[in-house]
């Protein structure tokens, strides 16, 4: 089975145009001396980007900047600006989204040699419950419990989905399992699955729509549909994985992309992806986490887990991890969701 096709550009790239019609910021003419920048990235971020961009348009770099955006699933926003959908600014889940970018020739090869190492958000993945937790969810090994319905996003389209399911088994790794033993329980928990949406963002709506009794995502994800009123609840597993996601501006963008990036890699910058429930980046000094509304505990909103895992640090870099994961053929993953009935 394959998870998903070359095939699909062109359905992403038509998907994606509608989506960025529909998403686009500051409609209508514009003043003499604005520019209109292109974003295309994964759905999640969308509210701490729309923070910094209103935060960038107060400074002198910033002054007269609006934004056309699409959102959707990272992978298929990556494949839709591989295939022409015009983008200045890529803000994606997974560093292999925008070196497809790189070897098509539409991002320079250098885009990731700032000390952020191309990196603009951090996160982390965490368990979503319904309100008061009825099903009492505290970490991994509750997911394989039976009557335990899941939902998480199709790691086909989805990078949240990739981060997703290599939490879960590293956390079997990390509790004395070897690869079958992490293979295994990856199969249970696929077994427990009720939807795999097409993005992080579509699975955050199915569920709130009464799908699964918990939903695997981003830490920031959680947060901010609290913010937005949504009663649930989360857990920080205490085994988990960071969440890195890229950004990067393309070789044609108009300059203020880039002046744009540079700004979201300040501590003003992180600052607006704090409010939203990103965590700070370790490469930029100075960002004032204060009070994060909608966290568990929002004047300490940052728990730092007990076993923090990294996708370089334990699981072999993201090259390694798509061939053996995710490979078309036989990746682990592929052959999981094949085994299961599930795509």
């Amino acid at each position: 089975m394959k998870i998903f096709s070359r095939k699909s550009v062109a359905a992403a790239v038509a998907v994606s145009l509608s989506a960025a019609v529909l998403a686009a910021c500051g409609g209508g003419s514009q003043a003499a001396g604005d520019t209109e920048l292109s974003l295309v990235g994964f759905a999640v971020p969308k509210a701490g980007n729309n923070a910094a961009q209103a935060a960038f348009a107060k400074t002198d770099a910033g002054k007269g900047t609006s934004w056309k955006e699409s959102y959707g699933a990272s992978g298929d926003q990556s494949r839709a600006v591989e295939g022409g959908l015009k983008a200045d600014y890529v803000h994606f889940s997974l560093t292999p989204d925008v070196t497809r970018l790189v070897d098509a020739g539409l991002v320079a090869d250098d885009w990731a040699a700032g000390a952020n190492k191309g990196i603009v958000t951090d996160s982390v993945v965490v368990l979503v419950t319904r309100k008061g937790n009825p099903k009492k969810i505290t970490g991994w090994d509750d997911l394989v419990k039976p009557g335990i319905g899941i939902v998480t996003p199709n790691p086909g389209s989805s990078g949240a989905a990739r981060w997703n399911i290599l939490a879960a088994y590293q956390h079997a790794i990390a509790a004395g399992g070897n690869e079958q033993d992490a293979s295994d329980f990856l199969a249970k928990v696929l077994a427990n699955v009720e939807a795999l949406p097409g993005s992080g963002r579509d699975a955050t709506t199915a569920f709130q729509g009464g799908t699964g009794d918990v939903l695997i995502s981003y830490e920031n994800e959680a947060i901010f549909a609290r913010q937005t009123g949504q009663a649930i609840d989360y857990v920080v597993p205490e085994d988990t994985l960071k969440i890195e996601n890229p950004a990067a501006v393309t070789k044609d963008a108009d300059p203020k992309a880039k002046a744009f990036l540079d700004f979201v890699l300040t501590k003003e910058g992180q600052e607006q992806y704090v409010s939203k429930g990103f965590r700070p980046l370790e490469s930029v000094e100075g960002v004032e986490i204060g009070t994060v509304k909608g966290a568990n505990d929002e004047s300490d909103p940052f728990p730092t887990p007990a076993k923090l895992f990294t996708i370089d640090g334990d699981l072999g870099g993201w090259e390694s991890i798509n061939k053996k994961f995710f490979d078309e053929n036989d990746g682990i993953i592929t052959q999981l969701l094949a085994d299961s009935g599930k795509s």
